[in-house]
């Protein structure tokens, strides 16, 4: 549905910290999946951890956050020609298995609630049949990044 060029676009992390790879569906207002490959080439596997790579909860974290930016902007049309800054307010995420080098990170983002300078929302993150964490997060936007 979105290619990383078209990702680019909405989001503005870059590379090393860019956490969606491609979007297969998005429903504006309703949901997103996202796909995160987990390659061993990721810069974090050097020192996380030496012998035992395991992907950090934190970027996860990250993955389910720029997922719902996506979701936030596909549902405000208005916001298309702005440069925004976004905050991410709560994190209330539970990891329940790791993920890995060679993971496929299906992650799937719903609103609770999306209101013109802010979002709450629902978010699961698969590796396969395997859920890797869940959660609820918050995040406001302004405008003004550079």
């Amino acid at each position: 549905m979105l290619n990383i060029e078209e990702i680019q676009k909405i989001l503005p992390q870059r590379f090393p910290f860019l956490m969606v790879d491609r979007v297969i569906e998005l429903e504006p207002g309703k949901k997103v999946v996202a796909i995160k490959n987990v390659s061993f080439n990721e810069e974090f596997f050097g020192g996380h951890f030496p012998g035992q790579p395991v992907m950090p909860g934190v970027l996860i974290i990250e993955a389910m956050a720029q997922s719902a930016i996506i979701l936030f902007y596909a549902d405000k049309e208005e916001t298309a020609d702005k440069k925004l800054s976004y905050y991410l307010g709560s994190v209330k995420v539970r990891f329940l298995n790791p993920a890995f080098p060679g993971d496929q990170l299906k992650i799937t983002v719903e609103p609770i609630k999306i209101i013109s300078g802010a979002a709450l929302v629902n978010a699961t993150v698969y590796a396969g049949d395997k859920e890797i964490a869940r959660g609820e997060m918050s995040f406001s936007v302004k405008e003004g990044h550079e």
